[in-house]
């Protein structure tokens, strides 16, 4: 299906990633032009740049640091013209359970300013090329934002994370902002939100090899399966086509397959039942106890 992207051009942050990565690669796919940067490693890219080598170039960037976003701006338009459309997608998920009590202010600190504040600087920067580009350019802005559903739900062990994401911070503080901001620069431009749930990444493939992880996640998700790339990036470049999208502006899609929030509370419930009622057993028959070999996970899903 043509979306009307060919030949405009993309900027995708966090481009080497399991979700930009896939972005990155429906939007050339779509044929788009698309800047990609990344932070560390551009190695995943590079089969996209070999094979898409007249529309793709990658670029790497501290976003935290405004002259760096300023060089990354400088060298995509350098190439490729104004940027047209800006994927915010890169982030950070600290993948050690850190409840507020023990989290460290440094952690805190870092998290933020690498989600919410580098988001801010990208869009800053991007408005003011926006400013000097001609009306044809303008007529494709569009900004999306990469949120989350812990932005929404909250996530136990995760405050720095979900607190970067959340409804007073980047889902709806700054692109409910924006979404009046923009149009004062161009008239058509649109600001939305993708927010994914649990999605199989490289940055979360630790944590959804735990079942219990994984069954708290799926207990409130109706279609009981757990996201894959191709469920974010196809309807991010949806959302940024003026074609299809022209008048959808102000937005957070939730792709989560219909969750529900974190099950935590009632699997701790659970949890102490079932360990109650073990204990009880044992106490009165204590030949008839064993190691079980399920999970918590397991032994909730047979019971």
């Amino acid at each position: 299906m043509d979306l009307g992207l060919q030949d405009v051009h993309v900027l995708v942050t966090g481009a080497n990633g399991g979700i930009g990565l896939e972005i990155t690669n429906v939007f050339l796919q779509q044929g788009a032009k698309v800047t990609a940067h990344y932070n560390s490693s551009d190695k995943s890219l590079e089969p996209l740049i070999a094979q898409y080598k007249d529309r793709a170039q990658a670029f790497q960037a501290d976003l935290t640091i405004e002259t760096a976003v300023s060089h990354l701006f400088d060298y995509a338009s350098s190439s490729f013209g104004p940027v047209q459309i800006i994927i915010v997608n890169h982030g950070v998920w600290p993948p050690v359970y850190e409840p507020v009590v023990e989290m460290s202010l440094e952690q805190w600190k870092s998290t933020i300013d690498i989600n919410l504040t580098s988001s801010f600087i990208v869009c800053r920067e991007y408005l003011k090329g926006l400013q000097r580009a001609s009306n044809d350019i303008k007529d494709y802005a569009s900004i999306l934002f990469i949120g989350s559903s812990s932005g929404k739900f909250g996530e136990a062990g995760h405050a720095d994370y979900s607190a970067s994401k959340s409804v007073t911070a980047l889902m709806y503080g700054l692109t409910l902002t924006l979404k009046n901001e923009i149009v004062k620069i161009a008239p058509k431009g649109r600001v939305n939100c993708v927010a994914p749930g649990w999605v199989k990444t490289p940055m979360v493939a630790d944590a959804l090899d735990d079942p219990d992880v994984v069954y708290r996640a799926m207990a409130t998700t109706p279609l009981k399966k757990v996201g894959v790339t191709s469920d974010i990036a196809r309807q991010v470049v949806v959302l940024s086509s003026p074609l299809i999208s022209g008048h959808v502006s102000g937005e957070v899609i939730m792709v989560t397959g219909g969750m529900e929030g974190d099950s935590y509370h009632d699997y701790q419930k659970k949890l102490r039942v079932i360990l109650i009622f073990y204990k009880v057993v044992c106490l009165i028959f204590p030949k008839t106890c064993y190691k079980p070999q399920l999970s918590i996970a397991g032994w909730f899903h047979a019971t």
